[in-house]
């Protein structure tokens, strides 16, 4: 049972400074008239905000608040709670199981004071509970997480997958497996618990919105992981001797080669989920516990290519649609991996594609397909890399060429050298910001006076994760935050936590840019070449907005928030 500590809640609301003395009195008078518990009283009475009264309610009580943000709200699915509580008495009660030990059960829990709850709760589960507090929406949007019909069947076949006999699988150590013959890895493969369970990691990743599903390999357990929104989740893996079976699947669907575990491999296959086609690449690895799986969900249907998409200001969504509607020139994107820069240049396209134009991209790889326009891929083995591939489109008659990525001398001077020929060129580079990109081709050995005609605009990339609508929270900036971020609103926002954000709080991505337009002034820095590093002191001198100026006008705007803004552009957590 929870002890109970010398601090009544209403002085220790009071002590924390989330309730008056007044607002108390008022409450107490109240309580006296109608009856029913403080707590309650001071929800009814819209004194105290539920989240805090739950949390100064667990510290009267010695227990923990679960706060989706303390990822206490995160059941234990492998243990198969939903067969001690049911989903309608944890609706019903307001109660989540989370986690099983030999002799109790950890249940979320609205009223830790409820004795007859606590003790139907024991019979239920024919053990002791230990008890964490969490507030009346969050319980309920965590159990309608839990308890969904989706994930359920994904928890089952992963439960499913530890009772198997391992007949089914493999275990795993080092090198042991490759005497295996063929026959039997296609056999494992096309088991129908491997395919159902495959099936489901990719349906339940679609569901979630995951970009990337990460199967890594253990010493004696599989790690599986979704990226969403650029952050990596755990989700409860399979069993460990499911391990060759599941990877094995994954290649024959994938059209690698199964028998192969000692060279990486690349691949890809489509599907089909409520009539959306979805591309799926795949990339494995050999490591020293087996083979690691990465693949990256391509959904077409959730990708919007108009430049309103983007988010960005009226002053950037000028500067970049002049650039790109140009008749020659060279546009960068710059930013590290992941920050959606090939994004950025599927909608210059998709912007600028007519009839009139001969548009071709040399890709790697080719990510989305657009129409109307003559899309390649790399292939390094056969000799087709990036500066082959422009040298072939000029004899193409191109009037736009995509270059998927600046790695070398040679593809950077082939651009540039278009770029001067009467051709409009689009790039990326693996710079951190937009200035950073000249310095960047200077070092790999472009020449200043080739730079001063052919560059038009820089445009330096992150991603932020938009705040989820419905649960964004609205609080007021600190004096120091205001003063040294510069914000203007008088409430910003954080995020909370509900079931259509998946507790995480955030919901879907967008671009913060910083764009760097060469003028006059910017192209007699690049011809003095020596003054390249005050590149960035005169741009924002002379008015460019860098990417945390432009990360906050969307914390201001209640986009996004602050630390999610720090985060991406300083590094700050």
């Amino acid at each position: 049972m929870p002890q109970i500590s010398y601090f009544k809640i209403g002085e220790l609301l009071i002590k924390e400074g989330l309730l008056t003395q007044d607002h108390l009195n008022k409450a107490i008078l109240f309580q006296k008239k109608e009856g029913g518990r403080l707590g309650e009283v001071l929800l009814k009475l819209s004194l105290v905000k539920e989240g805090d009264l739950a949390a100064v309610l667990a510290k009267q009580l010695n227990i923990p608040y679960a706060s989706p943000e303390s990822q206490l709200l995160k059941p234990k699915p492998e243990q198969e709670l939903e067969k001690l509580i049911p989903k309608d008495f944890a609706i019903k009660n307001l109660v989540l199981p989370l986690s099983k030990n030999l002799n109790s059960l950890t249940c979320a829990i609205f009223d830790p004071l409820d004795i007859t709850l606590l003790d139907n709760l024991k019979k239920l589960a024919n053990c002791e509970i230990n008890p964490v507090i969490a507030t009346k929406s969050h319980i309920l949007e965590a159990i309608e997480q839990f308890y969904g019909e989706s994930s359920e069947l994904l928890r089952n076949a992963v439960t499913e997958s530890y009772g198997a006999s391992e007949n089914v699988g493999i275990k795993v150590e080092g090198e042991g497996d490759t005497s295996l013959s063929l026959d039997r890895l296609v056999a494992m493969a096309e088991d129908a618990p491997v395919v159902k369970l495959v099936d489901l990691i990719l349906r339940q990743a679609i569901v979630e919105r995951a970009s990337d599903i990460h199967i890594e390999p253990g010493r004696s357990a599989i790690r599986l992981r979704y990226r969403i929104d650029g952050r990596l989740y755990d989700i409860p893996p399979p069993a460990k001797h499911m391990q060759l079976a599941i990877i094995s699947r994954i290649k024959i669907l994938s059209k690698l080669d199964i028998a192969e575990k000692r060279l990486p491999q690349d691949g890809a296959y489509a599907v089909r989920m409520d009539e959306r086609s979805i591309d799926l690449r795949v990339s494995v690895i050999p490591t020293i516990y087996g083979e690691k799986v990465v693949i990256r969900i391509l959904d077409r249907s959730d990708v919007s290519l108009d430049i309103a998409s983007l988010g960005l200001e009226q002053k950037h969504a000028e500067m970049f649609k002049k650039a790109i509607n140009s008749a020659y020139g060279l546009v960068f994107l710059t930013g590290p991996t992941g920050s959606g820069k090939t994004t950025t240049l599927y909608v210059a396209l998709n912007e600028i594609k007519n009839t009139n134009k001969n548009i071709i991209t040399i890709e790697d790889p080719v990510e989305y397909r657009l129409e109307g326009v003559n899309q390649v891929q790399v292939k390094p083995d056969i000799g087709l890399s990036f500066a082959s591939a422009l040298r072939a489109f000029l004899r193409q008659d191109p009037d736009v060429m995509l270059v998927g990525e600046v790695r070398d001398l040679e593809t950077a001077e082939i651009c540039v050298r278009s770029a001067l020929t009467g051709h409009l060129v689009l790039s990326t580079l693996h710079t951190n910001d937009a200035p950073s990109a000249i310095a960047r081709l200077i070092d790999i050995g472009i020449e200043p006076y080739l730079l001063l005609p052919s560059l038009l605009l820089i445009v330096g990339q992150r991603l932020v994760r938009r705040l989820c609508p419905e649960c964004k929270e609205a609080y007021e900036p600190s004096k120091e935050e205001r003063a040294q971020f510069n914000l203007q609103a008088d409430l910003i926002y954080r995020p909370k936590g509900c079931s259509k954000c998946n507790n995480i709080g955030y919901k879907g991505r967008m671009p913060i840019v910083e764009m760097l337009g060469i003028d006059a002034k910017i192209r007699d820095l690049i011809g003095g070449k020596a003054e390249i590093h005050n590149l960035k002191k005169i741009a924002v001198a002379a008015g460019m907005e860098t990417l945390l100026q432009n990360g906050i006008k969307k914390v201001d705007k209640g986009i996004t928030s602050l630390d999610e803004v720090l985060s991406v552009t300083v590094g700050m957590e």
